[in-house]
């Protein structure tokens, strides 16, 4: 696994540029991030090109030994371009422009914008792309960030209508699959078809869905646009592209399928403060982030794109942008960068090499202070450089349970929540918490992934059961588990004839006659567990395996298939899993609260994410201990060799 660094050549005087690749190196650094936001400098004015210093730039890090991930600059179109063609701007749901003055301030959807966005790509690749120096390429900077990836400028509602046009053929066709004889929605034509926003109240879910399905086509259709260009001229090159932490507003899955490799950038702290975590957790693992975080994005992001992936940007300190934002537990940088090994990531590349002391990102820290001195970060990321000549040739992840994610689940359920606080990414990660607290490796895949050699398979949620997941789900030899709201929805965003969950009928007979939301603080008890948020009250003919204590099925049982209708409590998860994976001969390993487990080759990691020390004698027992000891400190890694 390769170590990196993120830098900004053009942001430091270029007598620095020296010392700082030979600084890198002395690390144990070999990759170098540069060039992502470097348009203005590389094209001040249009078609007057500056590379005189960007070669430089290069010539530099390269003579250090570095491999260099060159980045299109695309994320930060310049104020001339702007100012030139203002209609490259995306506007907000309220139709206000997004204008000039931060970042991705561009409409994925704006003809002109592309037009620029390939000259500009097109240049860095013929003068960049058989430089030796160049070890990858990244396309654009984080895609969706700043809820960049809808748009409701008028490039993009005619996009929208071609769209329509392209999947419906008729309007016929359109105003029966969206059921726009209700509230008199019909169309004429599609010329007549708005963006979905600005109405009274919500707009139609069918009309919301095709448009989120749209924007996500635009993004991927603006990515491979790049990949094109790359590809011509650096044909031997992996190509990717740094995704983000729980960002599901385009299809990393379909986008993944065209890179090389999929990256994403790590910020387990800001994740944790921004996102749903109770207040209990964000204290508890303010310094260390929720113990699921990383892994869960390690564990998507390499199914997106074959398995190969990496990180692109680690968190080496505090950051800028959330709440709150303390400094990471000692060892926890180290740590991070091991977990990453242990998910089978081939790059961990560090956000950034100096704190820049101007501009947005000013209070976010780097591996050096803005006077040049080392942060803390350093001496974990060399701890970690030596760890890893230990662990050279280690096996790839094994995984016995697939997960699957869906975007267009997360998208219908946004759209259409029934309830407040149903979130489907939070479900979908609670389901991965409780399989990691057993001690499973775990891979996050599409709904139409291969899942022919996995024990298990878990789906927390999936509105639509197409043909392909149906099929998949007949041939599974192991035990599945199914949860709330799937095959409650037709592909049309309709509800199924037969009632929910639809085709799931051909394999669990029983229907879906009522559900409900529940508040915070109404529950619904059962024997040691509770239920909230979601109930849906099932007929069956038969029997449920597990009911509340008042007599209502939660979860049926038939043959390999469970499924569970409501949103389970972190006891009756475990209860079921533990059922499931005795079915289907995985061992499951009993490790502390703190701690959790990766199986690599013949490696299993442990990694302490609490702040007191944990023994795991009982756990090591029958292995070597090649990196750290059986006492795990905070933020501690113990590595057995079996």
């Amino acid at each position: 696994m390769h170590l990196g660094v993120c830098y900004y050549p053009e942001q430091w005087d270029e007598f620095r540029w020296q010392e700082d690749a030979a600084q890198m190196a002395a690390l144990g650094l070999t990759r170098v991030r540069i060039g992502e936001f470097a348009w203005s400098r590389i094209e001040p004015e249009t078609g007057r090109f500056e590379w005189a210093w960007l070669d430089r730039a290069i010539e530099t890090l390269h003579k250090a030994g570095l491999g260099i991930i060159l980045g299109t600059p695309t994320a930060t179109p310049p104020k001339w371009l702007v100012d030139a063609h203002p209609d490259i701007l995306a506007k907000d749901s309220n139709c206000r422009v997004r204008g000039f003055g931060s970042r991705r301030h561009y409409c994925f959807s704006s003809q002109t914008y592309r037009r620029e966005a390939t000259r500009m790509v097109t240049a860095l690749a013929e003068r960049y792309g058989k430089h030796p120096a160049i070890v990858m390429w990244q396309t654009d900077n984080e895609y969706g960030c700043h809820n960049t990836t809808l748009s409701y400028s008028a490039e993009a509602a005619l996009a929208f209508r071609n769209w329509l046009t392209r999947h419906y053929n008729s309007v016929e066709t359109l105003n029966s699959a969206w059921g726009n004889v209700f509230w008199s929605q019909s169309y004429r034509s599609f010329d007549e078809i708005d963006l979905p926003n600005l109405t009274v109240t919500e707009a139609n879910p069918s009309h919301i869905l095709d448009f989120r399905r749209f924007s996500s086509d635009q993004v991927i259709s603006f990515n491979t646009m790049q990949i094109d260009i790359i590809r011509a001229h650096a044909p031997n090159t992996d190509i990717t592209h740094n995704m983000m932490g729980f960002v599901t507003d385009f299809d990393h899955h379909t986008l993944g399928a065209d890179l090389d490799l999929a990256t994403w950038d790590s910020y387990p702290l800001g994740f944790t403060e921004q996102f749903w975590f109770t207040e209990s957790e964000k204290i508890k693992y303010a310094r260390q982030g929720h113990p699921d975080i990383a892994a869960f994005h390690h564990d998507l992001y390499r199914g997106c794109s074959n398995g190969r992936w990496g990180v692109m940007e680690q968190q080496p300190g505090p950051v800028n942008w959330a709440a709150y934002n303390p400094s990471p537990l000692p060892g926890m940088v180290r740590l991070w960068t091991l977990e990453a090994f242990a998910h089978g990531a081939e790059l961990v590349s560090y956000f950034r090499w100096r704190q820049a002391p101007f501009a947005q990102e000013q209070m976010h820290a780097g591996l050096q202070r803005p006077d040049g001195s080392a942060d803390v970060a350093c001496a974990e990321i060399a701890e970690a450089a030596g760890d890893l000549e230990h662990l050279a040739g280690a096996g790839k992840p094994l995984s016995s349970v697939a997960l699957v994610f869906s975007y267009e689940a997360q998208w219908m359920i946004q759209t259409q929540p029934q309830g407040k606080n149903f979130d489907y990414l939070q479900l979908v990660f609670e389901f991965y918490t409780a399989l990691r607290k057993h001690g499973l490796d775990v891979d996050i895949v599409a709904p139409d992934a291969d899942l022919n050699h996995y024990k298990m398979l878990v789906i927390p949620s999936l509105p639509i059961l197409g043909n392909e997941i149906m099929a998949t789900l007949e041939n599974f030899g192991g035990p599945v588990l199914i949860g709330p709201r799937t095959g409650s929805k037709t592909r049309d965003f309709q509800m199924p004839d037969d009632l929910p969950p639809g085709p799931l009928q051909e394999l669990m007979p029983f229907r879906v006659l009522r559900v409900e939301s529940l508040r915070p603080g109404l529950l619904l008890h059962g024997a040691g567990f509770e239920i909230n948020r979601w109930f849906e009250h099932i007929e069956s003919v038969s029997l449920p395996e597990i009911a509340l204590d008042n007599g209502c099925g939660i979860c049926f049982k038939q043959a390999q298939y469970r499924y569970l209708a409501g949103w389970p409590d972190d006891a009756l998860l475990a209860q079921v899993i533990a059922s499931m994976a005795g079915e289907a001969d995985i061992a499951i390993m009993s490790v502390p609260e703190t701690v959790r487990v990766r199986r690599r080759g013949d490696l299993i990691f442990l990694f302490n994410y609490g702040t007191e020390p944990v023994d795991v004698s009982d756990v090591v027992m029958g292995g070597t201990i090649i990196v750290g000891k059986a006492l795990i400190v905070p933020a501690g890694v113990c590595v057995l060799k079996l």
